[in-house]
């Protein structure tokens, strides 16, 4: 598990909750994924989720009924197998890099949705990605996909300080403490938006 990084979001994110953490609801998940997930996603999000960051990151959770991750993972890589890539597509196509004929997706062959965003972009996690070690592959909003050979601490943490890990113009830096909001668990929940500790930025 990359420490540093981790460390890193923990410490910007602020104390975290644990709501929800439950290591038997992840044993399940990855056991229908056929696939292990990275651990210092896990521990994100067991730590918050779930949770809408800086107004534009969702994180879902394997142990909830609303906004359930395992839900979500199988709708989402459901709604991307519809999709019918023409020759030449997509940009940065992710076969190449997994040595697969096919782009499939919630399978340990292709890519694992962890995660989104409101602006379209999707966070996946590749585990035959960066020669068999798991990598992120990051699709912009606009079809065109990004690889990341670094954890998903690292990819956050980049994020959460501007960098552009969601391709070319896809910074979303905003200054000051970062916001987190816990998604509603009931339909009457509307829960306050928090803020983590400054960060000098």
């Amino acid at each position: 598990m990359d420490k540093d990084h981790l460390g890193r979001v923990l410490e910007m994110l602020g104390e975290p909750s644990w709501r929800y953490r439950d290591p038997e609801a992840w044993r399940k998940l990855e056991s229908e994924l056929g696939a292990s997930l990275p651990a210092d996603y896990k521990e994100i999000v067991d730590a918050y989720a779930p949770v809408h960051i800086n107004g534009h990151l969702y994180l879902n959770h394997p142990a909830t009924e609303r906004w359930n991750l395992g839900e979500w993972i199988r709708s989402t890589s459901d709604a991307w197998s519809q999709i019918e890539f023409d020759e030449g597509e997509p940009e940065g196509d992710p076969r190449v890099s997994l040595g697969v004929p096919e782009l499939v997706f919630g399978t340990p062959d292709g890519l694992i949705p962890v995660a989104g965003t409101d602006r379209g972009e999707a966070i996946f996690f590749a585990p035959r990605g960066a020669l068999g070690q798991g990598s992120l592959f990051i699709e912009n909003g606009e079809g065109e996909f990004f690889e990341y050979s670094f954890s998903f601490a690292e990819w956050l943490c980049r994020w959460l300080t501007g960098e552009e890990v969601t391709g070319p113009g896809g910074s979303a830096f905003y200054p000051g403490p970062v916001a987190l909001r816990d998604l509603p668990m009931t339909p009457d929940d509307w829960p306050a938006t928090r803020y983590g500790p400054p960060r000098g930025m």
